[in-house]
């Protein structure tokens, strides 16, 4: 899989890819990452990205030619392909999203700016994605969030089964875990996770998982709609627990 950020600041985005499971996959050439600098499609000597708002206002605008310019530029070079523009008033990225986004072939994060992007460069845009009700100096930091997190559903990135296990991927939060040693200022690891009884853990995780949604994000508990057998034998523990502790 391909992906490309457009920027005005590289170095940003260059700098986190040579680190983590990113770094990793590019080295591994499971994926490909190309960083443009937005300055480099300008056509002023000065190289400028950004001009005052027509109708008068306070900031800077990103002008429009240098995203057209790189545009045309990517076409004849890769063909057409998915843009996705980071922007506080875009859909909010989540899970699923990242997974439909895995399914692409090349996917270019145009990162904006300032007061923000003239309106006709969504001429080329294919999606407005944001990371939250809240602004950012620029759309990188949104860019390398939505590109490590999809880059995680493409296979040889994560091993198969940590993706899994992984928080949302059951419309459920991950389970408590615990590493060596087993007694850490007088709080110690559950026995259960110590008895070697791999299907009585799977329950016992599972529980937890449940518990740890339904108190914590009870809007994901309410969206799960398969249950399973380690699921329904967590909730019948689960219910036992809350019966005894009645009592």
């Amino acid at each position: 899989m391909r992906f490309a950020v457009v920027t005005i600041f590289p170095e940003i985005i260059e700098v986190y890819l040579k680190h983590g499971i990113l770094g990793k996959a590019i080295k591994n050439g499971i994926i490909d990452v190309e960083v443009f600098n937005l300055r480099d499609f300008t056509e002023d000597r000065h190289k400028t990205v950004d001009d005052y708002p027509f109708g008068g206002g306070p900031g800077m605008v990103m002008k429009a030619q240098p995203f057209f310019k790189f545009y045309d530029f990517y076409i004849e070079r890769f063909g057409k392909p998915y843009i996705v523009l980071t922007s506080p008033q875009g859909t909010v990225f989540d899970n699923k999203k990242a997974q439909e986004l895995s399914q692409k072939e090349d996917v270019v994060f145009l990162c904006g700016r300032y007061e923000g992007i003239d309106e006709r460069v969504m001429d080329i845009v294919d999606e407005e994605l944001s990371i939250g009700d809240f602004v950012l100096s620029g759309g990188e930091l949104a860019a390398l969030v939505m590109m490590d997190a999809t880059a995680r559903f493409i296979k040889g990135v994560v091993e198969e089964e940590s993706v899994k296990r992984e928080s949302f991927m059951n419309d459920l939060l991950d389970h408590p875990v615990y590493t060596r040693p087993r007694n850490v200022r007088g709080k110690k690891v559950p026995e259960i996770l110590l008895s070697g009884d791999h299907e009585k853990i799977e329950i016992w995780r599972r529980k937890e998982s449940l518990k740890k949604t339904m108190l914590k994000r009870p809007d994901l508990f309410m969206k799960k709609e398969n249950f399973d057998r380690f699921d329904k034998l967590a909730l019948i523990e689960l219910f036992k627990e809350l019966t005894e502790n009645a009592r």
